[in-house]
């Protein structure tokens, strides 16, 4: 593959060409992830930068319809729109359904926009370990906003805060034991919260269920990177295409300030230390995956087991035999 030719044509938005780097990153294999990291640092001069925005929310609320109707809108703004799906994957057959493009088929349509859907494979938070360089790569294909959509919620999920550079959680209308269930971890990282299906019989309840978070908000401390009155909820309707313009208004608004104060930098600065810190978490865990290291797991954990080593010194064993300092 020639990775010089293949970095032209993403600079030079060719959709085929980003598809087709995106999965030469999602690749394991060795020779793969040498020619990925070879195209990312040749990407990185391009100093494109797009609004990462991570998107969250509870089964059913409408997650897809919203992105779709959401994304619609801001191709007719005239800006260019990427969509990273990551769909649950089987814990036992690894597969995964990845049903995007048929749930988004009006923008799946649109020359404007660009929808990847990836396996979680087992992944926390739904986020897979490659979507941050596929981030990358639709920034460096010039697109002006990326839609990160993840599977679920819950305290794992926090993990899309550290690829976005806002974090939209979209619930349903609801009442006081729904509200409940959604996790505080969650809550703090949000820095907006959309009420979807703010329409015919379920807008008064959705008008009273924004008015329950925007009082949660309210309790939980302000935070550094927030100007005042963020973070906010808000209703929605994907259905009707309403309150998607004040939402956007209110995203640009919170950017804005954000890049003004600096924020902006230091966040990113701190996410790519962040993924610093887990592709060395990752390579380390990768070396327990050979047959030896399993092997000498199973005769180090019977050991432990008949109280013939501790599990301190049966770690160091091991460790020891993977070539890794313990200290």
């Amino acid at each position: 593959m020639d990775i010089a030719q293949l970095s032209d044509r993403i600079l030079n938005a060719d959709r085929r060409a980003l598809a087709r780097a995106i999965t030469l990153v999602e690749s394991a294999r060795a020779d793969h992830r040498a020619q990925a990291d070879e195209l990312l640092s040749s990407l990185t001069t391009s100093g494109r930068q797009a609004l990462r925005i991570g998107m969250s929310g509870t089964p059913g609320v409408g997650k897809s319809t919203f992105i779709e109707t959401f994304g619609m809108m801001l191709v007719g703004k005239g800006l260019r729109v990427a969509v990273l799906a990551v769909d649950p994957s089987s814990a036992r057959s690894g597969g995964s359904i990845l049903g995007d493009k048929t749930r988004m088929e009006r923008l799946s349509r649109e020359p404007a926009a660009f929808i990847r859907p990836s396996p979680s494979q087992t992944h926390l938070g739904g986020v897979a370990r490659r979507t941050r360089d596929a981030v990358a790569l639709c920034e460096a294909a010039g697109y002006d906003v990326v839609l990160i959509e993840t599977v679920g919620v819950g305290q794992s999920e926090t993990v899309v805060s550290e690829l976005s550079d806002l974090f939209m959680l979209l619930l349903a209308p609801a009442g006081g034991d729904e509200l409940q269930g959604v996790k505080r971890g969650i809550m703090e990282i949000a820095d907006m919260i959309l009420v979807n299906k703010a329409d015919g019989d379920l807008k008064s309840t959705a008008t009273r269920t924004c008015a329950d978070y925007a009082g949660a908000l309210r309790l939980l401390r302000k935070r550094p990177q927030d100007p005042e009155g963020f973070p906010k909820a808000l209703t929605v309707s994907a259905v009707e295409a309403t309150g998607l313009d004040t939402a956007w208004a209110e995203i640009q608004a919170l950017a804005e300030w954000r890049r003004q104060s600096g924020h902006w930098d230091r966040n990113r600065a701190a996410q790519a230390q962040y993924w610093f810190a887990e592709e060395v978490r990752q390579a380390l865990s990768a070396r327990l995956d050979t047959p030896w290291a399993k092997s000498r797991m199973t005769e180090l954990s019977a050991e432990v087991a008949e109280g013939a080593q501790t599990p301190q010194a049966a770690a160091r064993d091991l460790l020891t035999g993977l070539g890794v300092a313990n200290r």
